[in-house]
């Protein structure tokens, strides 16, 4: 499967990846620290920090650990959740605070059982955002989507 980054408008990133699994099961890979530790960010990084406190107003962070010994950790709050279906949440990048980025993740039924996950997220400017994808983000994104779907598969 291919995960697709693209800008559709200003200050907007969208990722699409389609999922062989239903829209429950990629919700809980998602939503349940003990999944997500099994599946975030890039397989040469050991995840060390995995909080969720699921419900509107709560907390989540998620986080790895460098070479040099840095925690690379995002963090956030939820919003709005619609099991299965919806979560929008904050999230900030914590080594470089500043407004948080919002993110709206959708999971949509295929008509063969699959999951259509779509990530839509507004930044703060359009440049933040290119920062961001010139730092080699789409890259870590693909690995991560492609361990998820691995993941996926033994759950």
């Amino acid at each position: 499967m291919i995960t697709l980054l693209t800008t559709p408008a200003d200050r907007e990133l969208v990722i699409t990846r389609t999922f062989d699994a239903p829209p429950a099961r990629v919700w809980e890979a998602w939503t349940r620290p003990e999944h997500v530790r099994q599946w975030y960010g890039v397989a040469a990084l050991p995840t060390v920090v995995c909080e969720i406190d699921l419900r509107v107003g709560g907390a989540w962070r998620w986080g790895q650990k460098a070479p040099d010994g840095r925690e690379i950790v995002f963090s956030g709050s939820y919003e709005e959740i619609v099991p299965g279906e919806r979560l929008v949440y904050t999230e900030t990048f914590e080594l470089m605070p500043g407004p948080p980025v919002r993110v709206t993740l959708t999971f949509d039924a295929t008509p063969d059982g699959g999951t259509a996950l779509t990530s839509k997220s507004i930044w703060p400017s359009s440049e933040i955002r290119d920062q961001a994808l010139a730092t080699g983000m789409e890259d870590g994104v693909k690995e991560e989507y492609d361990r998820l779907a691995e993941y996926l598969r033994t759950m």
